[in-house]
């Protein structure tokens, strides 16, 4: 129960710190904000600023950031929508960007604490793995890249390999500081005996190294680069069919997951660590996900705003307010109605557990 509650306040405070964000920037572009609200639902307490009213709710979940003009119009000066473009454009972006850079802050802490770690370096081979040969690895090779996608630190290497639907992957490794290619490794999922134990694994071995503080530094800055991309291969992935519906997770499994990880954790020390990745990892990923050209999320509406900009530059006329508010309407009803079909589907998967 610790590490639901602990999990439902640090996604809470992710959203939160999105939508301060917002609150923020808006401020400092002079536009007004009628409310400010940390989490939803029921009125808690509240305070009347000069002209902003801050609230606290009772439900942990979230925020939210009510500015004037944001969804009508507005004859305010002060409204949103009478802002200038470059204005609007970094209150919209905000909000991803405080996501992203909590992020980054996340796993630059939690970074900070190894004391060593596994490099994508290959240390040796299961014994009868097709690759170990002249022809193909060696021992000391550096992964370079698999499949085209850049390999930044050894946690790419286990996705990328679960990635490769074939009997055969592309390879780039460096040895000696050279790049050696393979077209077509015969690198897939074989049985091994590993300690008088069958195991299915790639039959490689990875070396580790002592972290220094630069390591440290460079290992959170590669992590958060890696979360960004696990959206785009995980969206990827979607599109080719590699993933489902039933592979997708809403808040409701993620703070399922984040309590798993934390009751699986060998002490309260790594729980609390293994959290705070996985906070990390969500800020990142919430980051990017906002800023997609979907319609209702800030980066639909950075879209059009872009699109307005470009077509006030050529045929200075803009896509009425009232059709992109009937796109944002239609966006929103959709997003919803696939939340409380992910909830449904993460209620059912915990239930069935």
């Amino acid at each position: 129960m610790l590490y639901i509650i602990l999990a439902i306040l640090m996604f809470g405070l992710l959203i939160a710190v999105h939508e301060f964000g917002h609150f923020s920037v808006a401020k400092l572009c002079g536009v007004r904000v009628n409310e400010f609200s940390i989490g939803m639902g029921p009125l808690l307490l509240h305070k009347q600023g000069k002209e902003t009213e801050y609230s606290l709710r009772l439900l942990p979940i979230g925020g939210f950031c009510a500015m004037e003009g944001e969804d009508e119009t507005s004859d305010d000066p002060r409204a949103f929508g009478n802002a200038a473009g470059w204005k609007r454009f970094l209150i919209l972006i905000a909000g991803a960007a405080f996501n992203f850079l909590l992020g980054l802050l996340i796993m630059l802490c939690v970074y900070s604490t190894v004391q060593s770690y596994v490099t994508p370096q290959i240390s040796g081979f299961m014994e009868g793995n097709p690759c170990d040969s002249e022809e193909y690895l060696q021992e000391g090779d550096i992964i370079y890249s698999i499949n085209g996608s850049r390999v930044l630190v050894y946690s790419d290497v286990t996705i990328l390999f679960g990635m490769n639907s074939g009997d055969t992957m592309e390879m780039t490794v460096l040895r000696d500081g050279e790049k050696i290619h393979f077209d077509a490794l015969p690198l897939t999922l074989r049985e091994y005996t590993v300690d008088g134990e069958t195991v299915t694994k790639y039959g490689l071995y990875f070396s580790t190294a002592e972290a220094s503080p630069l390591d440290r530094i460079q290992l959170g800055f590669a992590s958060t680069v890696d979360c960004v991309r696990q959206v785009w291969w995980s969206l990827k992935m979607l599109i080719n069919g590699q993933a489902g519906f039933s592979d997708l997770s809403g808040p409701i499994g993620i703070v399922d997951s984040m309590a798993q990880v934390g009751e699986a954790s060998a002490s309260t020390a790594d729980a609390l660590l293994n959290l705070l990745y996985f906070a990390g990892f969500i800020a990142i990923n919430l980051a990017v996900m906002n800023l997609l050209p979907i319609p209702a999320l800030d980066g639909g509406r950075v879209f059009f705003l872009l699109v307005n900009g470009v077509l006030t530059l050529v045929i200075h006329r803009q896509i009425p307010a009232k059709y992109e508010g009937i796109v944002h309407a239609v966006g929103m009803v959709l997003l919803l109605a696939l939340m409380l079909a992910v909830a449904v589907q993460d209620v059912w998967r915990i239930v069935a557990q």
